[in-house]
């Protein structure tokens, strides 16, 4: 079937349409009913159907002839470490973890939280929470305890799994005193933590800290738990504006078929193939496509414990490609951008076969023109972007190499899926023009694999989703679509910027920088950025009286959001100002702000209270004294 008559056929009968690709996965009890509504008039898919994500994961394909085949690679410059899972030894891994979670009390419904590096065992975990029936709450390791601790707080979780360090390039990072602060300060501070010991910086045990190595030698092998498909297979924080990560909820039936169909209308990979989405499990793209997707598919995946560059250079993704006979290659265009400074001509890859490489797909935010371009000339490949959010799980639009390969547009994150009805509307919520920008919205219901809810919290979910445009889900990203139908994201509405394909909240550190004894009001906006995509930056006012030297100020202040956020921020600009340019009612003028930081004309607006605050701030600007 070509892309036009998939779409049209989702559009117009979604339910005959997902019914059948439920039927290409391994239920306990097929569903017969695709779409139905929750006591909250949430939408929710195949209510019926009972099956187990770990199942069609692991044990299906090992009852199925791969039990051989190679399932997990893992790959650590860092350590220096390499091991291959064959579908086989990772579901009886998987097994006996789920009984030392079943050992220590988890069920089907109980929370774990997961803050780990890429290490296999961080798959494993996810997989035997998923065996259990438990729902999994994955925290990247790089973040800060107070963000470790409120994500503890919303879940409430019966137990946390976590390792005694990361390994951060030349760095070793232990995670012990992050989770010891992170358990005193939540609610949850008695809760016992299996830690996975790593050689590189073993951590101090004792009755809460618990050593994962020792309690997998006294487990039993636990079979797999049917489920609901509308049970949540895992909770996924994702930054709001207000500072609270929201707790996306991903449910195990909607997500299971949702994978099984990208994986063969999106990527176009067979069982058998090497997919790598060079990501990490703390964020979307892990769960997706590191975890679940591929092994769903029954490809094999690959987990890369570096980074694009300096591990041990700027070839090492060319490296992992060759070595391992990578078919797709996944990643945010910040890698790129990153292997593009090191190796701007490309060099190293004359180093590496890559002829098994098919294409490269790039996600995570807007890929710019100059890094398509550069991709494109130095490897070879076609490069796909393709757009999607934690809350979808899955693409929104993208060029589906399964169904045809559709003419690439730069900066255009090609056409919306099949099942994703995607419109762009003006404030009051009307349909705009070809070529016009608008708010992007989805028409509902969403297909599967998309959130359901946010977790614990309905009324935030149609607050943040749903209430601006009733019938719609609302991206929180602004866009157009042009006359062909292809869609061009324009970048975030709200004010959550996305640093190095990482969205954070500039509200959330807007309250951290705020709570400095010496600062009276604060705005953090998102700046371009060559690297990074957008980087912070802080304008700061001080309170009246204060003697402080200001670069000192500015120091504590970068300094205090490294620790309660965590280094990812890369907040490392702040701009000590006389005012902050505000609309005579008090708004702060954001967009003129981002304009004037990445050096775009701008008009000062009629609403302007002080147009010498502008001024001010551009002159600063000028003269080179924003970066300390």
């Amino acid at each position: 079937m070509t892309y036009q008559s998939n779409f049209d056929l989702a559009s117009q009968q979604p339910e005959q349409f997902w019914l059948e690709q439920a039927k290409q996965l391994a239920w306990y009890k097929q569903p017969q009913k695709a779409l139905s509504q929750d006591e909250h008039g949430n939408y929710r898919w195949f209510a019926d159907g009972e099956l187990n994500t770990a199942y069609l994961a692991l044990d299906f394909h090992c009852d199925n002839g791969r039990a051989n085949q190679t399932a997990l690679i893992y790959d650590s410059p860092v350590t220096n470490t390499q091991r291959k899972y064959s579908y086989q030894e990772l579901r009886d891994e998987v097994a006996l973890t789920a009984g030392m979670l079943a050992a220590h009390g988890v069920s089907k419904g109980d929370r774990v939280v997961l803050y780990m590096p890429m290490i296999p065992q961080a798959a494993i975990a996810m997989l035997a929470c998923a065996r259990l029936g438990a729902i999994h709450s994955v925290v990247f390791g790089g973040f800060a305890a107070a963000e470790l601790a409120v994500r503890i707080d919303d879940a409430k979780p019966k137990l946390v799994m976590s390792a005694s360090c990361g390994v951060e390039g030349q760095k070793i990072l232990p995670y012990q005193p992050m989770l010891e602060a992170a358990l005193k300060a939540s609610s949850q501070a008695d809760t016992t933590v299996l830690v996975w010991q790593r050689e590189q910086h073993p951590a101090t045990l004792n009755s809460q800290l618990v050593s994962w190595q020792e309690q997998l030698a006294l487990a039993k092998p636990a079979a797999c738990v049917p489920v609901k498909a509308t049970d949540p297979l895992y909770i996924l924080y994702t930054s709001g504006t207000t500072g609270k990560p929201k707790g996306v909820v991903r449910d195990n039936g909607g997500h299971a078929v949702a994978m099984h169909y990208s994986m063969q209308s999106v990527y176009d990979v067979q069982a058998g193939d090497v997919f790598w989405a060079a990501s990490d499990v703390g964020w979307v793209v892990g769960h997706s496509y590191i975890v679940y997707a591929p092994l769903i598919k029954g490809c094999t995946t690959i987990l890369y414990e570096g980074k694009p560059v300096r591990t041990p250079d700027a070839g090492a993704f060319w490296r992992v490609a060759s070595e391992h006979k990578v078919t797709i290659l996944f990643a945010a265009p910040t890698a790129f951008r990153a292997i593009k400074k090191e190796d701007p001509d490309a060099k190293l890859i004359q180093q590496y076969d890559l002829s098994h490489l098919r294409d490269i797909f790039m996600a995570g935010e807007r890929l710019d023109p100059p890094t398509l371009d550069w991709t494109l000339e130095k490897t070879g490949k076609p490069v796909i972007d393709h757009w999607w959010q934690t809350e979808t799980g899955w693409a929104i639009a993208g060029n589906p190499l399964g169904l045809e390969r559709l003419p690439l547009k730069s900066g255009s994150a090609s056409k919306p899926l099949p099942g994703y009805k995607v419109k762009i509307l003006n404030e009051i919520g009307e349909t705009c023009a070809p070529l016009e920008q608008g708010f992007i919205a989805i028409e509902l219901p969403l297909p599967p694999g998309c959130l359901p809810t946010v977790w614990g919290d309905q009324a935030r979910f149609e607050s943040a989703y749903l209430k601006q445009f009733p019938g719609y889900y609302v991206s929180g990203d602004g866009g157009y679509i042009d006359e062909d139908g292809y869609l061009f994201v324009m970048g975030r509405i709200d004010d959550v910027i996305n640093v190095a394909g990482h969205r954070l909240s500039t509200g959330e550190m807007e309250e951290i920088v705020g709570a400095h004894p010496a600062v009276a009001e604060c705005a953090v906006i998102g700046s371009h950025d060559e690297l990074k995509g957008q980087i912070p930056f802080g304008l700061v006012v001080l309170k009246d009286g204060i003697t402080q030297d200001t670069q000192e100020i500015q120091r504590e202040l970068i300094q205090k959001v490294r620790d309660e956020i965590g280094a990812i921020a890369c907040f490392n600009q702040a701009l000590v100002v006389q005012r902050l340019p505000k609309t005579r009612s008090g708004k702060i003028l954001r967009r003129t702000l981002r304009q004037l930081a990445d050096g775009e004309d701008y008009a000062i607006p009629t609403t302007i209270d002080d147009p010498t605050s502008l001024n001010e701030i551009e002159d600063l600007m000028m003269r080179g004294r924003t970066v300390i």
